[in-house]
C-alpha cells in the first residue's frame, strides 16, 4: 500500500530531487525540511563541494527551479537556506528576510532572544506569526522577539498604554515574548499567543479585541 500526501516534507524534498540535479544527484544535501502546507515552507540545504552554491543552484537561472516547485505547490511559498552549524549564523538566515542586529541563545532551555530594529520585527515574526513559527521549528529552539530600539514607531502604542483594558500581569506575559507594543502582538494569531504564552485562549481573544479597538 502507497500513501502520497502533497503535505508531507518529503514530498518537498522529491520535488527538489526532480527539479534540481545537484540534489538528485547527492551535491546538495537537503538537511530539513519545515512547511507549513500551502502557506509557506523552509529549506536548509548544504553542499559539501565548495564550487557549488546550494541556495543558488535550488533557486535556478532567474528562479527558474523554484518556481516549477512552487507552481506544483500551488503557489506556496519557499524559503531557501544555507546551512550552517554556526548557530547564530543559522538563526540569522531561519529569519530572512528579516535583518537581525543581535542573538543571545540559551541553549540549556531551547530559547533565543532575538534583537531587532523596529521596522523589522514585523518581518521576522512574519503574517499570523508564520514565520517565527517554522524558523524556531527550523532551528529547534523558541525565538523570541525583542525590538532593539525602545522608541516607539508613530502608528503602534505601547502595551502599557492599556493597563486599563487589560491586566498588569497579562501585559508582562506578553514581554516576556518580546511583545511590547499592540502590532507586534497582533502580528500573531490567537493559536501562536496561547502556544507561546501562558495566556489561555479567552484571555488572548480579550486582548485582541482591546487593541484592534485602537487602530478602528
Amino acid at each position: 500500500k502507497i500513501i502520497l500526501s502533497r503535505t508531507s516534507p518529503v514530498f518537498l524534498e522529491r520535488l527538489f530531487e526532480q527539479e534540481v540535479p545537484e540534489v538528485y544527484d547527492g551535491l546538495i544535501t537537503i538537511k530539513k525540511v519545515i512547511r507549513e502546507p500551502g502557506e509557506r515552507a523552509k529549506v536548509a540545504v548544504e553542499s559539501y563541494d565548495d564550487r557549488i552554491d546550494p541556495v543558488g543552484a535550488c533557486v535556478g537561472m532567474k528562479g527558474s527551479r523554484i518556481h516549477a516547485i512552487v507552481r506544483e505547490l500551488q503557489n506556496e511559498n519557499i524559503d531557501v537556506i544555507n546551512y550552517t552549524e554556526n548557530l547564530d549564523l543559522y538563526i540569522t538566515r531561519a529569519l530572512s528576510p528579516a535583518k537581525i542586529t543581535s542573538i543571545k541563545v540559551d541553549k540549556e532551555n531551547g530559547r533565543v532572544s532575538v534583537y531587532l530594529k523596529p521596522d523589522q520585527v514585523s518581518l521576522a515574526i512574519g503574517k499570523g506569526g508564520l514565520n517565527i513559527k517554522l524558523a524556531s521549528r527550523l532551528v529547534d529552539m523558541e525565538i523570541d522577539v525583542f525590538r532593539e530600539d525602545a522608541e516607539l514607531q508613530d502608528e503602534d502604542v505601547d502595551l502599557q498604554e492599556f493597563s486599563d483594558e487589560i491586566e498588569g500581569w497579562v501585559i508582562e506575559e506578553l514581554k516576556r515574548i518580546g511583545l511590547d507594543t499592540a502590532k507586534s502582538v497582533l502580528a500573531l494569531d490567537v493559536e501562536e499567543l496561547v502556544r507561546r504564552t501562558d495566556l489561555e485562549e479567552e484571555t488572548v481573544e480579550i486582548v485582541l479585541k482591546a487593541l484592534k479597538k485602537e487602530f478602528e
